[in-house]
């Protein structure tokens, strides 16, 4: 039973994060519509730390089960007010220029210190009455494992103390919080206004990859700087761009991608680059250049970004630029060139297609892995190839044994 009661702590702690991660990612949406100046980390001086000129903003969130309520003696309620309490003694953060919010998915019960302390436009604000009940469920609360958040909230009230008032004044509570699908999908509500209903998908999932990216190198580094409003609007815009109409989105684990050259050690078209005399390491790009292309343009067709038939069309393109040159090679070569010259005509036609051969699926796309990996995709299915008898010999080796 405790390895079960693990497993199922483990999983809400990283719930817990996700949501964290998600809620981040929203606000930055959210900020990004009213101009740059802004910035937001996460587990900077609480889950996620905003920043907009002068003033600060601190939020915890809470993602908890359906039917869960913040009671005046809930953990979630004082956990949360020692943070913040602690911050405000000891000079951390500035009263007067900080809000703190409490964001939970827990329900808010009639007459408690969190309905009390929702925000003003829910017409239910009363702080008088708020700190009333939380000094009150302080005083019988048995909890040991509250103690040092009591003891945090009465130095509120010591010499050096900000006061228990000044900090109610600044915080807000927010109950029945989305939860952490709900706001994934008012991401993608946002998502759609941008690139239409049927990239939204494939426009989000870029966004989060790129932002938790992001936060991860912001958590690693000591101090670490935040998402600023102008580094998330760039990023936001060079996403949009790429999915464009004239564009496509190429992703950074495929561009950045180093296959083992052994793993396509016996594919046909590295045995068409050994045919021609290539060498070793000019055929370790080629087969990067393979593996990338092949899988960006798979991630492509999977998420539907392709449009019907583009695909065949822009293979199309590579095949008849080929043909041209390879039939004005074979052409030069006449019938009785030797192999040495048939081997260095083939290296040149190779040469072009390694150096010139830029043709994309479509014109805004600039990565260069794409129509040079298409080419070897289509050299592996012996549509194109370098050498003069690149066919005719290739059959033969890719012959099973004892065939006739």
């Amino acid at each position: 039973m405790a390895a079960r009661n693990d497993q199922f702590e483990a999983s809400a702690s990283a719930l817990g994060y996700l949501y964290q991660f998600a809620k981040a990612l929203h606000l930055c949406i959210e900020q990004s519509m009213g101009g740059p100046g802004w910035s937001v980390a996460v587990e900077g001086a609480d889950d996620i730390e905003k920043h907009a000129g002068s003033l600060t903003e601190l939020l915890q969130l809470k993602q908890r089960a359906e039917g869960v309520r913040l009671t005046d003696s809930a953990t979630d309620l004082w956990k949360t007010l020692r943070i913040w309490c602690l911050a405000a003694s000891t000079g951390q953060v500035s009263l007067p220029e900080t809000n703190f919010f409490l964001m939970t998915t827990a329900e808010l019960p009639d007459g408690t210190a969190g309905y009390h302390l929702q925000p003003r436009a829910s017409g239910h604000r009363d702080e008088k009455v708020a700190l009333a009940l939380l000094q009150k469920a302080r005083a019988a609360s048995k909890n040991d494992d509250l103690t040092k958040a009591f003891e945090a909230f009465d130095a509120l009230n010591g010499a050096c103390g900000p006061g228990q008032n000044a900090l109610l004044a600044r915080v807000d509570v927010i109950g029945g919080a989305p939860r952490i699908d709900e706001v994934r999908e008012k991401m993608l509500g946002h998502a759609r206004l941008v690139v239409g209903d049927n990239l939204a998908k494939p426009f989000l999932t870029r966004l989060e990859g790129w932002f938790y990216d992001r936060v991860i190198e912001q958590l690693r580094t000591k101090g670490g700087a935040p998402v600023t409003g102008e580094e998330f609007d760039q990023a936001f815009s060079e996403l949009r761009h790429q999915f464009g109409p004239d564009n496509l989105p190429i992703d950074p684990d495929i561009a950045q991608w180093e296959p083992e050259p052994a793993e396509s050690a016996d594919k046909t078209f590295v045995r068409q680059l050994d045919l021609i005399g290539v060498g070793g390491e000019r055929i370790h790009l080629a087969i990067r250049d393979y593996v990338r292309a092949f899988d960006q343009r798979s991630r492509w067709s999977e998420e539907k970004l392709l449009r019907v038939g583009e695909l065949g069309a822009y293979e199309r393109r590579l095949v008849e630029e080929w043909q041209a040159r390879f039939a004005d090679m074979r052409e030069e070569l006449g019938d009785e060139a030797t192999e040495a010259e048939m081997k260095r005509e083939a290296r040149e036609i190779y040469r072009w297609v390694d150096r010139d051969a830029r043709a994309q699926i479509r014109t805004g796309l600039e990565e260069v892995f794409i129509p040079k990996g298409s080419y070897q995709m289509l050299a592996d299915e012996l549509k194109v190839g370098w050498h003069p008898d690149f066919s005719a010999r290739l059959m033969a080796l890719l012959e099973p044994s004892g065939a006739h």
